[in-house]
């Protein structure tokens, strides 16, 4: 008998000094749990380029978790609308959510920074210059959530039935707008038109609308090139749309640690891979109008400068508004400026 369980516990220790030292058989083991199941609230459509991006992120979190983690993908809005993403993802209706901070204007007042128009040029330094900028101001409009990471679509250009090739041009033109970008409409001397990214294809087509104001993507994977026969290169006056990408506090603290740390590399790794997607898009939707024969109306670099001259009150605006709610807006829009520059495609 004494033999046995000296034989046990030798057993017993072989055993656990083999689980130790083998953390792929130990993993292997924990797979066979049962998984934590996510549920991805994704406002665009399918097969849109970043629905896609979003899909891959989620793979490869379930990979590198080895089964533990699964994400449920929910796109076009249906389990929450864009303008109720986030409020979803904080109240639990979704444990991660990805939407555009401008479809809640007002809920994040310091990161509105992001979408004025700087003047980008791609979407790769439009998502660096995001993250860069949440990194350094950590703006306290995020508290309710865990932030996974941010992305910002490529040069927000304007779009239109009819050739665009000045200022004067854009005088009286109805265009289709979301948040800032109608003050860059006005400011242009446009008429803003807000309206959601599915309502405009149908609005274009019936001329409810005269254009819009939107990355070159927007054409091929929202249509839009069917229904406009222009692109005016406006570089002075461009800007972005910044999006986030956000678990609920709650899930976010309930996840083992080692799963944590899978989701803080993944998301790191995805900073870029997700500004090279809109660019990617922003290739595909210049082929696409090429085909359709459309206009792509390159503007002079005094005209571009006519047009940034136009939108430059914006952010004296900003500025303003963030010293009223005492918040370090020329702080934040001197830092964004300077990683524009920064990441400025060479």
């Amino acid at each position: 008998m004494h033999k046995w369980k000296i034989g046990t516990i030798i057993g017993i220790f072989i055993l656990s000094a083999f689980l130790l030292s083998s953390p792929s058989a130990y993993s292997q083991r924990k797979s066979t749990a049962k998984p934590i199941e996510l549920a991805y609230s994704i406002f665009f459509p399918t097969n849109h380029t970043l629905s896609l991006s979003a899909a891959a992120w989620a793979k490869e979190i379930e990979k590198r978790s080895n089964g533990r983690v699964k994400i449920n993908l929910f796109y076009g809005g249906t389990l929450t609308p864009a303008d109720k993403c986030y409020d979803g993802v904080e109240k639990g209706i979704s444990d991660l959510g990805q939407s555009c901070m401008a479809y809640s204007r007002g809920r994040f007042p310091l990161s509105e920074v992001i979408d004025l128009p700087l003047g980008y040029q791609n979407g790769l330094q439009a998502t660096r210059v995001i993250n860069a900028f949440y990194r350094k101001f950590k703006p306290a409009e995020y508290a309710g959530v865990q932030v996974m990471y941010f992305h910002a679509h490529g040069p927000g250009l304007l779009h239109t039935k009819s050739p665009v090739r000045s200022l004067e041009q854009v005088k009286g033109k109805k265009i289709r707008c979301t948040g800032l970008a109608a003050k860059v409409v006005t400011s242009l001397g446009g008429v803003p038109v807000a309206m959601p990214m599915g309502e405009t294809y149908d609005a274009l087509s019936r001329g409810i609308v005269n254009g819009s104001m939107a990355p070159v993507e927007s054409l091929e994977n929202w249509k839009w090139g069917e229904v406009v026969g222009c692109t005016t290169e406006n570089y002075g006056s461009s800007y972005t749309t910044g999006m986030f990408v956000v678990m609920n506090k709650n899930k976010w603290n309930s996840l083992p640690a080692d799963i944590k740390q899978i989701f803080l590399r993944v998301n790191n790794e995805w900073i870029d891979k997700s500004g090279r997607a809109w660019d990617e898009a922003d290739a595909k939707g210049r082929i696409f109008i090429k085909k359709l024969g459309n206009t792509v109306v390159p503007i002079s670099k005094k005209e571009n400068a006519r047009w940034a001259k136009a939108v430059k009150p914006i952010m004296d605006e900003y500025v303003t508004a963030m010293q009223a709610k005492r918040l370090p807006g020329k702080e934040a829009l001197d830092f964004c400026l300077s990683q524009v520059r920064r990441f400025a495609p060479k």
